[in-house]
């Protein structure tokens, strides 16, 4: 019989042992700063997988639990002196707890199986979904079903989680954008673009506006149809074996060869993107592409920042007042901070004010606001009081999973502060052109 694969045994020791703990990353850290609890902290969950690796320790449900109410917003890493790659151990200690087993029941183990290892694996699927879901909005159910009173039945989980489910649009990317976008003007570049599967269903017009922009400077946009998700929703809850076949799907529809750059809109998905190669790195055939691609991908701030954009008009720009939420695995995993900022302040019109705590988690965090709510509610009620003092009304976000948070967040307090993609507000500069 073959021994079950230690992730955190077989990870390069010195990744494990690289924590000094020092406690710098205390403070930074979302759920020790709630909590006051050393478990609860990027230095004592480190030190709970290094006893697993030190054969000191058992998986336990405790240290699955542990794992799982860990943010994994990295702030750590932005704080930490030492350099220790918190991603790569924290994604092997969830692999290690599903490999493992010792959270499983058969409510959790169904909706994996629908989510991660069905839905998510097959864009047909996804969008099926999401017409479903198109249908019952767009025809005024769910509205009716909400007026009537119905949903006050329910248990109050799932009245929650009814209240936070989120509007497909009314087309999908395959729908808004050409195969190949032809650059505006003088080709520069020759690129692709990433649409995404949660990013398609509901913010399929950020990735619209960002075929737009890419095209407006200077970029021809590969854009193929039926795309894949990029994997960053299995590496990160543990899936370690079918990230693994997300990537090569992806390497193989977008041959990084052929790029000068292979672009993505979202901050949570670029953030795993970028690390293809520690996905694939012991597979003969992928591990050189997979190399390769890493150093295309980049986060459309990122790459805009880096060739240059053509700056709006001044006629016919508004007047408006902004404020910007980092998204953590834009702001600590890729270290893109200064960008977005940066094209923002070329708009016209536009006053930047600052956010404050604006690289503080708001709780989205990929699904921690489904799988651990009274923190996640702890946390974006925090951010909207801090948006809330910057008298902005707009709030701009380069991550789905935020955008989703906070506005949910401002609908529930009653305020009418519009949440978008830097992206978006360039992209509607450059048409009052």
């Amino acid at each position: 019989m073959t021994a079950t694969r230690s992730h955190l045994k077989d990870l390069d020791y010195s990744v494990v042992q690289q924590c000094m703990h020092c406690g710098l990353c205390l403070p930074t850290c979302p759920t020790y700063d709630a909590t006051k609890l050393e478990r609860n902290s990027p230095r004592g969950r480190i030190a709970l997988m290094r006893a697993i690796a030190d054969d000191r320790m058992e998986v336990t449900p405790s240290f699955g639990e542990e794992m799982y109410f860990c943010l994994g917003c990295l702030a750590c890493m932005t704080a930490c002196p030492a350099g220790v790659n918190y991603a790569e151990l924290f994604e092997h200690a969830r692999a290690e707890v599903e490999s493992k087993g010792v959270l499983n029941n058969p409510t959790r183990g169904v909706i994996r199986k629908a989510t991660l290892s069905w839905l998510f694996m097959d864009h047909g699927r996804l969008q099926m979904v999401g017409k479903a879901m198109q249908v019952w909005q767009q025809t005024g159910l769910q509205d009716v079903l909400r007026k009537s009173g119905v949903t006050k039945l329910l248990p109050k989980r799932l009245r929650e989680l009814e209240a936070m489910t989120p509007t497909v649009q009314p087309r999908f990317s395959d729908e808004l954008i050409d195969p190949v976008t032809p650059p505006t003007g003088e080709k520069r570049y020759r690129v692709a673009l990433l649409t995404g599967c949660a990013q398609d269903l509901l913010f399929s017009d950020v990735n619209r506006d960002t075929a737009e922009v890419l095209a407006r400077n200077g970029c021809e946009v590969f854009t193929p149809h039926n795309q894949s998700c990029c994997g960053s929703l299995h590496a990160h809850n543990g899936e370690w074996d079918l990230a693994c076949d997300l990537a090569r799907r992806n390497l193989d529809q977008f041959p990084p060869h052929q790029f000068d750059a292979i672009i993505t809109n979202a901050g949570g998905c670029g953030s795993h993107l970028k690390h293809y190669h520690k996905l694939l790195k012991d597979d003969p055939r992928y591990a050189d592409a997979a190399h390769n691609w890493d150093s295309k991908v980049k986060d459309i701030h990122e790459w805009l920042a880096a060739i240059g954009i053509a700056e709006p008009k001044p006629a016919n720009q508004p007047a408006q007042t902004v404020t910007y939420h980092e998204s953590c695995h834009l702001c600590h995993g890729q270290k893109i901070s200064s960008q977005p900022r940066q094209l923002l302040r070329r708009i016209p019109g536009l006053r930047l004010v600052e956010l404050p705590e604006a690289s503080w988690c708001c709780g989205s965090a990929g699904i921690y606001n489904l799988t651990q709510p009274e923190m996640a509610g702890q946390l974006l009620e925090r951010k909207v009081n801090h948006i809330l003092t910057t008298g902005a009304a707009t709030v701009a976000t380069g991550n789905p999973g935020c955008l989703l948070q906070v506005q949910n967040g401002l609908r529930d307090r009653g305020v009418g502060i519009r949440v978008v993609h830097p992206i978006t507000l360039l992209a509607e500069a450059y048409r009052r052109d």
